[in-house]
């Protein structure tokens, strides 16, 4: 819908339309406009606290009414992906919020986000409607969860992937004992599987250990309170048997582990939490390039905030037929570009013949085999990514205050994520160099990447003293 001059195009995906690049485009005709017009976003959160967003749009009239569209809708998409929300208040255009309300619906193209928020998230129907923004009677609320960095007694910190499930006994902060241990979860359905594989997992740490003072894990999905509210890890199980076994699998485990001190977070808000330990620096947005796409975010003060950062279905192209994620069935969306997904859509363009059948992590496992003995069309699968990701950065950084962007992830793991970096380095000096100036690309140690997640996850719970250990035999 715009024209775009791109200093960088992704050698296998030249279609690419970088969300940043065509805001750029959009908010520059806008500001060209004199009748242009401010529009508000507010979201109110479970915790009750609301996050604001201000923008400007065109008048919502002619030719201008495609464009506004394409812009609020995914605006808000990425919005709602980053923050979540109960209700969603937005001052602008009648004919803008109408169009809101009607594509997030039980009926709209955004089904599945309307009614993930709804059924899944929160429990309640997501509301959209007009209001009128006073900054003298609204600000933005944010709240603030302060989770980890407790390192004191034997802790057991696990993490929980589509491939394998990870898990480290530790004591004071050091590592003594660290695994991974191959799984299938994706399509188990029965979700006995689930619960067996990952007690069977900390009670082969608990025997590393002396005593266990406390439990801590992360996985991809979201998580209020040690409850399962959505996670694709169990997306092979029923609806019925959800609710009645998964939603509370956390909480049943506690029960098991004696109710010791037990916090589940999401994995990419521990991956930041990981970073933002590693780094001894605040302000980090980590993003796991793995099976999915996994996003967390520490602030400036060292906290977490109560946001989704569901990255994954966040739109980072705008092109018209971008890459369609199999989940929402919507275009664009980062799983599509930064994850063992984004690998296997480009593997036909690169000239690699893989079968078809091949699961998604032995196809990864093959091109690494394959860059690593120099493979030039390998070498353009990670190129491609790599200048994407530039533009995403650049995306992310309109959305999110940091200077310490954490890339981590079997996919950017080896030669191929140095190419990722090298690349975004790229885009990002040659497009965006005010972002260059602030942010720094990192990744963690080999220590800190074999050890890291756990560690941070285990010092997700400070222990309670009035909670008795549970005693091991050790080792």
């Amino acid at each position: 819908m715009l024209d775009l001059e791109l200093k960088h195009r992704p050698i296998l995906d030249p279609d690419f339309v970088p969300a940043v690049s065509w805001n750029q485009a959009y908010q520059g005709i806008v500001r060209g406009n004199r009748r242009s017009r401010p529009l508000v976003i507010a979201f109110e959160c479970a915790d009750g606290s609301i996050s604001i967003y201000e923008t400007r749009v065109l008048p919502h009239e002619g030719e201008y009414v495609a464009l506004n569209e394409r812009y609020v809708e995914r605006l808000l998409k990425f919005l709602l992906w980053q923050k979540g929300g109960l209700k969603v208040m937005v001052d602008g255009d009648p004919g803008i919020v109408a169009m809101l309300k009607s594509v997030y619906s039980y009926e709209g193209a955004r089904k599945f986000d309307y009614q993930f928020m709804s059924e899944k998230v929160y429990g309640v129907l997501l509301v959209i409607e007009p209001f009128h923004f006073d900054r003298t009677s609204i600000a933005n609320q944010n709240g603030s969860l302060s989770l980890g960095r407790h390192l004191d007694g034997c802790r057991i910190g696990f993490d929980l992937g589509g491939s394998d499930r990870k898990c480290s006994a530790l004591i004071d902060g050091e590592v003594v004992h660290s695994e991974e241990i191959v799984w299938d979860p994706y399509f188990q359905k029965n979700p006995q599987y689930h619960l067996d594989g990952i007690n069977d997992s900390l009670k082969r740490a608990a025997k590393y250990l002396p005593r266990v003072d406390a439990i801590g894990g992360s996985a991809a999905g979201v998580y209020i309170n040690n409850e399962i509210r959505v996670a694709s890890l169990f997306r092979g199980v029923s609806q019925e048997d959800f609710e009645s076994h998964v939603r509370p699998m956390f909480i049943n485990l506690k029960e098991r582990w004696k109710h010791l001190p037990f916090e589940v977070a999401n994995d990419g808000e521990v991956t930041a939490l990981a970073g933002s330990m590693s780094f001894n620096d605040n302000a980090v947005l980590g993003i796991s390039m793995g099976t999915s796409l996994a996003a967390g975010y520490v602030d400036g003060q060292g906290h977490i905030r109560p946001w989704l950062n569901e990255l994954a279905f966040a739109p980072i192209d705008y092109r018209e037929r971008g890459a369609v994620d199999e989940w929402s069935g919507d275009l664009g969306c980062g799983v599509q570009y930064f994850s063992q997904q984004g690998v296997n859509r480009l593997i036909p363009s690169a000239g690699i013949e893989l079968p078809p059948e091949m699961p998604l992590a032995e196809k990864l496992a093959e091109v690494q085999k394959l860059i690593a003995a120099g493979d030039k069309r390998a070498r353009a699968i990670y190129e491609t990514i790599g200048i994407c990701f530039g533009y995403a950065i650049a995306h992310y950084a309109d959305f999110y205050d940091f200077r310490n962007l954490l890339i981590l992830g079997r996919v950017s793991s080896g030669e191929g994520g140095s190419i990722i970096i090298d690349k975004a380095n790229k885009v990002l000096k040659d497009a965006f160099p005010d972002i260059t100036e602030k942010v720094s690309i990192k990744t963690l140690s080999e220590k800190d990447k074999r050890h890291g997640q756990a560690i941070a996850a285990a010092s997700l719970p400070a222990l309670n003293k009035d909670n008795e250990a549970v005693q091991t035999n050790g080792v």
